[in-house]
Protein backbone atom coordinates (compact mmCIF):
# COMPACT_ATOMS: atom_id res chain seq x y z
CA UNK A 1 0.00 0.00 0.00
CA UNK A 2 1.59 3.26 -1.14
CA UNK A 3 0.53 6.88 -1.17
CA UNK A 4 -1.28 7.17 2.17
CA UNK A 5 1.69 7.66 4.45
CA UNK A 6 1.15 4.74 6.80
CA UNK A 7 3.97 3.64 9.10
CA UNK A 8 3.08 -0.01 8.40
CA UNK A 9 1.69 0.17 4.84
CA UNK A 10 1.93 -3.56 4.09
CA UNK A 11 -0.92 -4.33 6.49
CA UNK A 12 -3.43 -3.17 3.88
CA UNK A 13 -3.18 -3.99 0.20
CA UNK A 14 -4.53 -2.24 -2.86
CA UNK A 15 -6.47 -4.32 -5.39
CA UNK A 16 -3.45 -4.17 -7.69
CA UNK A 17 -1.15 -5.52 -4.98
CA UNK A 18 -3.54 -8.36 -4.26
CA UNK A 19 -3.96 -9.21 -7.94
CA UNK A 20 -0.18 -9.36 -8.40
CA UNK A 21 0.16 -11.68 -5.43
CA UNK A 22 -2.65 -13.94 -6.63
CA UNK A 23 -0.93 -14.27 -10.00
CA UNK A 24 2.40 -15.06 -8.34
CA UNK A 25 1.23 -17.49 -5.65
CA UNK A 26 2.63 -21.00 -5.46
CA UNK A 27 1.28 -24.15 -3.81
CA UNK A 28 -1.64 -22.42 -2.15
CA UNK A 29 0.57 -20.08 -0.10
CA UNK A 30 -2.04 -17.30 -0.29
CA UNK A 31 -5.33 -17.61 1.63
CA UNK A 32 -8.16 -15.21 0.80
CA UNK A 33 -11.03 -14.96 3.26
CA UNK A 34 -14.26 -13.25 2.28
CA UNK A 35 -15.73 -11.97 5.55
CA UNK A 36 -19.08 -10.84 4.16
CA UNK A 37 -22.47 -12.47 4.84
CA UNK A 38 -23.02 -15.68 2.89
CA UNK A 39 -25.59 -14.22 0.43
CA UNK A 40 -23.07 -11.57 -0.60
CA UNK A 41 -20.34 -14.16 -1.10
CA UNK A 42 -22.61 -16.36 -3.23
CA UNK A 43 -23.43 -13.46 -5.54
CA UNK A 44 -19.78 -12.95 -6.43
CA UNK A 45 -16.37 -13.18 -4.79
CA UNK A 46 -12.69 -13.19 -5.68
CA UNK A 47 -11.71 -16.50 -7.19
CA UNK A 48 -10.21 -18.81 -4.60
CA UNK A 49 -11.63 -16.97 -1.61
CA UNK A 50 -12.97 -19.00 1.30
CA UNK A 51 -16.04 -17.69 3.08
CA UNK A 52 -16.06 -16.91 6.80
CA UNK A 53 -18.52 -14.38 8.17
CA UNK A 54 -17.36 -14.14 11.77
CA UNK A 55 -19.89 -11.48 12.69
CA UNK A 56 -21.86 -12.75 15.66
CA UNK A 57 -19.09 -15.08 16.82
CA UNK A 58 -18.53 -13.01 19.92
CA UNK A 59 -17.38 -13.36 23.50
CA UNK A 60 -18.87 -11.38 26.36
CA UNK A 61 -16.78 -13.07 29.06
CA UNK A 62 -13.03 -12.48 28.76
CA UNK A 63 -12.08 -14.37 31.89
CA UNK A 64 -9.39 -17.02 31.18
CA UNK A 65 -11.44 -20.18 30.73
CA UNK A 66 -14.02 -18.64 28.40
CA UNK A 67 -11.33 -16.82 26.44
CA UNK A 68 -9.36 -20.03 25.90
CA UNK A 69 -12.43 -21.84 24.54
CA UNK A 70 -13.31 -18.95 22.23
CA UNK A 71 -9.74 -18.75 20.94
CA UNK A 72 -9.64 -22.41 19.98
CA UNK A 73 -13.08 -22.28 18.35
CA UNK A 74 -12.23 -19.36 16.10
CA UNK A 75 -8.82 -20.85 15.29
CA UNK A 76 -10.56 -24.03 14.17
CA UNK A 77 -12.85 -22.04 11.88
CA UNK A 78 -9.74 -20.40 10.39
CA UNK A 79 -8.06 -23.79 10.02
CA UNK A 80 -10.75 -25.27 7.79
CA UNK A 81 -10.40 -22.20 5.56
CA UNK A 82 -6.75 -23.08 5.02
CA UNK A 83 -5.12 -20.65 7.44
CA UNK A 84 -1.68 -21.59 8.71
CA UNK A 85 1.33 -19.72 10.04
CA UNK A 86 3.32 -20.36 6.88
CA UNK A 87 0.70 -18.82 4.57
CA UNK A 88 -0.16 -15.25 3.67
CA UNK A 89 -3.73 -14.39 4.69
CA UNK A 90 -5.84 -11.56 3.25
CA UNK A 91 -9.29 -10.63 4.57
CA UNK A 92 -11.80 -8.56 2.63
CA UNK A 93 -15.42 -7.45 2.57
CA UNK A 94 -17.28 -4.87 0.46
CA UNK A 95 -15.29 -1.95 1.89
CA UNK A 96 -12.57 -1.66 4.51
CA UNK A 97 -14.92 -2.74 7.27
CA UNK A 98 -14.89 -4.26 10.72
CA UNK A 99 -15.47 -7.87 9.66
CA UNK A 100 -12.17 -8.02 7.78
CA UNK A 101 -10.45 -6.06 10.54
CA UNK A 102 -11.73 -8.55 13.14
CA UNK A 103 -10.10 -11.40 11.24
CA UNK A 104 -6.88 -9.41 10.92
CA UNK A 105 -6.78 -8.67 14.65
CA UNK A 106 -7.54 -12.23 15.63
CA UNK A 107 -4.69 -13.70 13.62
CA UNK A 108 -2.24 -11.10 14.92
CA UNK A 109 -3.38 -12.01 18.42
CA UNK A 110 -2.48 -15.62 17.59
CA UNK A 111 0.98 -14.63 16.44
CA UNK A 112 0.44 -14.71 12.68
CA UNK A 113 2.96 -12.36 11.07
CA UNK A 114 1.68 -12.29 7.48
CA UNK A 115 -1.93 -11.12 7.57
CA UNK A 116 -3.47 -8.25 5.59
CA UNK A 117 -6.72 -6.47 4.65
CA UNK A 118 -7.82 -5.48 1.15
CA UNK A 119 -8.26 -1.72 1.33
CA UNK A 120 -11.55 -0.69 -0.22
CA UNK A 121 -12.69 -4.30 -0.24
CA UNK A 122 -14.49 -6.01 -3.09
CA UNK A 123 -15.94 -2.73 -4.31
CA UNK A 124 -12.43 -1.41 -4.96
CA UNK A 125 -11.45 -4.74 -6.54
CA UNK A 126 -14.30 -4.51 -9.04
CA UNK A 127 -13.70 -0.80 -9.61
CA UNK A 128 -10.14 -1.70 -10.63
CA UNK A 129 -11.59 -3.98 -13.32
CA UNK A 130 -10.70 -7.31 -11.70
CA UNK A 131 -13.08 -10.27 -12.02
CA UNK A 132 -15.31 -12.02 -9.51
CA UNK A 133 -16.81 -15.47 -9.70
CA UNK A 134 -19.79 -17.40 -8.36
CA UNK A 135 -17.84 -20.67 -8.41
CA UNK A 136 -17.37 -22.49 -5.13
CA UNK A 137 -15.12 -25.43 -4.37
CA UNK A 138 -14.98 -27.71 -1.35
CA UNK A 139 -12.76 -27.48 1.68
CA UNK A 140 -10.72 -30.57 2.50
CA UNK A 141 -11.76 -32.45 5.61
CA UNK A 142 -8.30 -33.82 6.27
CA UNK A 143 -5.10 -31.97 6.98
CA UNK A 144 -3.33 -34.57 4.85
CA UNK A 145 -5.39 -33.96 1.71
CA UNK A 146 -2.92 -32.63 -0.88
CA UNK A 147 -5.37 -30.80 -3.12
CA UNK A 148 -5.36 -30.86 -6.93
CA UNK A 149 -2.69 -29.12 -8.96
CA UNK A 150 -5.19 -26.46 -10.00
CA UNK A 151 -5.37 -25.31 -6.39
CA UNK A 152 -9.17 -25.17 -6.56
CA UNK A 153 -9.62 -26.79 -3.21
CA UNK A 154 -9.06 -25.19 0.17
CA UNK A 155 -6.70 -27.47 2.02
CA UNK A 156 -7.33 -27.82 5.69
CA UNK A 157 -4.28 -27.29 7.91
CA UNK A 158 -3.43 -28.13 11.51
CA UNK A 159 -3.57 -24.49 12.61
CA UNK A 160 -5.86 -24.96 15.64
CA UNK A 161 -3.84 -27.83 17.09
CA UNK A 162 -0.50 -26.04 16.65
CA UNK A 163 -1.37 -22.59 17.90
CA UNK A 164 1.34 -20.30 19.14
CA UNK A 165 0.96 -18.79 22.57
CA UNK A 166 -1.50 -15.90 22.09
CA UNK A 167 0.05 -12.45 22.21
CA UNK A 168 -1.46 -10.91 25.35
CA UNK A 169 -0.18 -7.55 24.24
CA UNK A 170 -2.81 -7.47 21.49
CA UNK A 171 -5.91 -8.20 23.57
CA UNK A 172 -7.52 -6.50 26.55
CA UNK A 173 -9.70 -8.42 28.99
CA UNK A 174 -12.08 -7.12 31.64
CA UNK A 175 -9.31 -7.45 34.23
CA UNK A 176 -6.89 -5.48 32.05
CA UNK A 177 -9.40 -2.64 31.80
CA UNK A 178 -10.07 -2.63 35.54
CA UNK A 179 -6.36 -2.46 36.28
CA UNK A 180 -5.89 0.53 33.95
CA UNK A 181 -8.85 2.78 34.75
CA UNK A 182 -6.65 5.33 36.46
CA UNK A 183 -3.51 4.90 34.34
CA UNK A 184 -2.50 8.22 32.72
CA UNK A 185 -0.46 6.10 30.29
CA UNK A 186 -3.55 4.28 28.92
CA UNK A 187 -6.35 5.68 26.77
CA UNK A 188 -9.59 3.73 26.30
CA UNK A 189 -11.03 4.58 22.89
CA UNK A 190 -14.78 3.96 22.56
CA UNK A 191 -15.51 3.39 18.86
CA UNK A 192 -19.30 2.98 19.15
CA UNK A 193 -21.91 5.34 17.78
CA UNK A 194 -22.65 8.53 19.70
CA UNK A 195 -26.05 7.14 20.66
CA UNK A 196 -24.45 4.13 22.32
CA UNK A 197 -21.77 6.17 24.04
CA UNK A 198 -24.27 8.67 25.48
CA UNK A 199 -26.62 5.88 26.63
CA UNK A 200 -29.35 6.84 24.17
CA UNK A 201 -29.12 3.46 22.46
CA UNK A 202 -28.69 0.86 25.20
CA UNK A 203 -27.50 -2.54 23.98
CA UNK A 204 -26.53 -4.18 27.28
CA UNK A 205 -28.00 -4.37 30.77
CA UNK A 206 -26.72 -0.84 31.32
CA UNK A 207 -26.03 2.07 29.02
CA UNK A 208 -23.14 4.46 29.16
CA UNK A 209 -19.38 4.24 28.92
CA UNK A 210 -16.29 3.05 30.74
CA UNK A 211 -15.15 5.87 33.05
CA UNK A 212 -12.58 8.11 31.42
CA UNK A 213 -12.96 6.66 27.93
CA UNK A 214 -12.70 8.88 24.85
CA UNK A 215 -15.20 8.68 22.01
CA UNK A 216 -14.63 8.65 18.25
CA UNK A 217 -16.81 6.45 16.07
CA UNK A 218 -14.93 3.98 13.87
CA UNK A 219 -16.75 5.11 10.73
CA UNK A 220 -14.75 8.33 10.80
CA UNK A 221 -11.71 6.33 9.68
CA UNK A 222 -13.30 5.31 6.36
CA UNK A 223 -13.56 7.63 3.36
CA UNK A 224 -16.50 8.00 1.01
CA UNK A 225 -14.95 5.46 -1.36
CA UNK A 226 -14.96 2.78 1.34
CA UNK A 227 -11.20 2.74 1.83
CA UNK A 228 -9.19 3.98 4.81
CA UNK A 229 -8.32 7.65 5.02
CA UNK A 230 -4.69 8.79 4.65
CA UNK A 231 -2.39 8.65 7.66
CA UNK A 232 -2.38 12.42 8.11
CA UNK A 233 -6.15 12.48 8.59
CA UNK A 234 -6.22 9.40 10.82
CA UNK A 235 -3.42 10.71 13.02
CA UNK A 236 -5.17 14.05 13.50
CA UNK A 237 -8.35 12.27 14.58
CA UNK A 238 -6.83 9.97 17.16
CA UNK A 239 -4.39 12.52 18.52
CA UNK A 240 -7.32 14.86 19.18
CA UNK A 241 -8.49 12.21 21.67
CA UNK A 242 -5.14 12.16 23.41
CA UNK A 243 -4.23 8.88 21.72
CA UNK A 244 -0.55 9.53 21.09
CA UNK A 245 2.09 6.97 20.21
CA UNK A 246 3.78 6.85 23.59
CA UNK A 247 0.54 5.68 25.24
CA UNK A 248 -1.20 2.34 25.41
CA UNK A 249 -4.44 2.43 23.41
CA UNK A 250 -7.40 0.12 24.11
CA UNK A 251 -10.28 0.38 21.65
CA UNK A 252 -13.70 -1.04 22.51
CA UNK A 253 -17.17 -1.17 20.96
CA UNK A 254 -20.14 -3.49 21.58
CA UNK A 255 -18.54 -6.84 20.78
CA UNK A 256 -14.95 -6.29 19.63
CA UNK A 257 -15.60 -5.72 15.91
CA UNK A 258 -15.59 -1.96 15.41
CA UNK A 259 -12.76 -1.79 17.94
CA UNK A 260 -10.80 -4.29 15.81
CA UNK A 261 -11.12 -1.78 12.98
CA UNK A 262 -9.60 0.88 15.22
CA UNK A 263 -6.88 -1.62 16.16
CA UNK A 264 -6.02 -1.94 12.46
CA UNK A 265 -5.86 1.85 12.12
CA UNK A 266 -3.52 2.20 15.09
CA UNK A 267 -1.33 -0.58 13.74
CA UNK A 268 -1.15 1.17 10.37
CA UNK A 269 -0.11 4.38 12.11
CA UNK A 270 2.73 2.60 13.90
CA UNK A 271 1.37 2.53 17.44
CA UNK A 272 3.43 0.03 19.43
CA UNK A 273 0.90 -0.63 22.22
CA UNK A 274 -2.67 -1.22 21.09
CA UNK A 275 -5.00 -3.88 22.50
CA UNK A 276 -8.51 -4.74 21.32
CA UNK A 277 -11.00 -5.17 24.18
CA UNK A 278 -12.72 -8.30 22.93
CA UNK A 279 -15.60 -8.40 25.41
CA UNK A 280 -16.27 -4.68 24.97
CA UNK A 281 -19.48 -3.02 26.15
CA UNK A 282 -21.57 -6.19 26.05
CA UNK A 283 -19.35 -7.65 28.76
CA UNK A 284 -18.82 -4.42 30.69
CA UNK A 285 -22.39 -3.17 30.53
CA UNK A 286 -23.86 -6.51 31.58
CA UNK A 287 -21.83 -6.71 34.77
CA UNK A 288 -23.32 -4.64 37.62
CA UNK A 289 -20.05 -4.87 39.59
CA UNK A 290 -18.14 -2.79 37.03
CA UNK A 291 -18.10 1.04 37.12
CA UNK A 292 -19.75 3.09 34.38
CA UNK A 293 -20.42 6.72 33.60
CA UNK A 294 -23.12 8.29 31.47
CA UNK A 295 -21.48 11.04 29.43
CA UNK A 296 -23.36 14.25 28.68
CA UNK A 297 -23.34 15.76 25.20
Amino acid sequence: MTGKGYANPDLVWTPEELKNRIDAQKNGDLILIDARPAPDWSQGHIEGAAHLDIYGISLNDTRPQALAAFTWMLAYLMEIRGVDYGKTVVFYENSTGFRAARGFWFLEYLGHEDVHVLDGGLNAWKEAGFPVTNEAWPMAQSAQYPGPASGKRIVRTSFASHLKEPDRGRIATVDDILARLDYPDTVIHDTRSAGEYYAENVRAARGGAIPGSRHLEWLEFVGEDGSLRPASELSAMVESLGCTKEKEIIPLCQGGYRSAHAYLVYRLLGYARVRNYLGSWKEWGDRPDLPIEVPVR
